[in-house]
């Protein structure tokens, strides 16, 4: 009995030692195992599965560098974006100081603009331009930053901050490289973001308008006018001033309405003078043929200016 008990003692004691001999020398191999290889999680009949994170690959080093800088490139080129971002973010710390770093920072914001993650893109282009602001991509990873910061612009009915920012950096590229082959598209982009100032503040016309805060409405028409002057917007800008002095003028005092029905002919004769093909041209003309009959009455009690 004694005999058996040593045996199997023995036996328990020869597999330990060998679990722990295999366990140092995998340790000490420093091997990647492949995705492949890793074995699969298996679930039995009636238990819930639980998820299982898994580093399929050591961390990244100056000995493995050149190793997970080929695979960052291929994921880059299999447009596996966040696993590419990943590893850049890993290596960019251990290149400083070598020629691939520059190459690195900018792969790793244009995976964060492919990817569609607009914020951190522009912030990581911009820091690109900013540590490397001579080399051949520089002018392509600023063009990116304001693509990026392009893109992240709201809605005109939002806050505008973003788009004020947007054009600043744009008019900043165009100073920096006025011969880039970018200039096109940042006039595109440029002629968009203006269009969206313009429609916010014509809302704000409108608004006006509609609430019957009439003096405000002539005062922000007047500002717009002055601001957007070449917009495609001011066809109905001065369409809204027209209303906006009509529905004045008619809710006045028999003293102040003369000045007022002027004041509606003025921005009639702005419609027809400018814009005679808009679609906005043949009320006015309606409304100024009514101005024009009611100003008979009143003919000796309007200032000559």
């Amino acid at each position: 009995m004694e005999k058996k008990t040593c045996n199997i003692l023995l036996v328990i004691l020869l597999a330990f030692a060998v679990n722990v001999c295999a366990a140092e020398l995998g340790s000490a191999a420093g091997t990647i195992v492949p995705e492949t290889a890793m074995p699969k999680d298996t679930v039995k009949p009636g238990k819930k599965k639980t998820t299982i994170t898994r580093m399929s690959n050591k961390r990244v080093t100056f000995e493995t560098f050149d190793q997970h800088y080929a695979r960052a490139l291929k994921f880059y080129n299999n447009r596996q974006w966040l696993s590419a971002a990943g590893l850049f973010q890993e290596l960019y710390p251990l290149s400083l100081g070598t020629p691939r770093a520059d190459t690195i920072l900018f792969l790793f914001a244009d995976s964060y603009y492919q990817n569609g993650d607009y914020n951190m893109a522009s912030f990581h282009f911009r820091d690109y331009v900013r540590r490397y602001p001579n080399t051949d991509r520089t002018e392509d990873a600023f063009f990116r930053c304001i693509q990026a910061v392009y893109k992240t612009c709201p809605d005109y009915s939002l806050d505008q901050s973003n788009t004020q920012f947007a054009i600043e950096q744009i008019k900043t590229f165009l100073q920096a490289y006025p011969d880039s082959k970018h200039i096109e598209e940042c006039n595109t982009m440029l002629d968009d973001l203006r269009l969206k100032l313009a429609r916010k503040k014509l809302e704000i016309v409108k608004l006006y308008y509609n609430t019957d805060h009439y003096e405000a409405c002539q005062i922000t028409a007047q500002s717009f006018f002055n601001e957007y002057a070449y917009s495609p917007l001011m066809p109905e800008a001065v369409y809204y001033l027209v209303l906006n002095n009509y529905e004045y003028a008619k809710r006045s005092t028999e003293r102040k309405k003369p000045e007022r029905l002027k004041a509606c002919l003025d921005a009639c004769q702005r419609m027809s003078n400018n814009y005679p093909d808009s679609k906005y041209a043949k009320e006015t003309e309606k409304i100024a043929q009514e101005v024009t009959k009611q100003l008979e009455k009143y003919k000796n009690q309007i200032s000559p200016k």
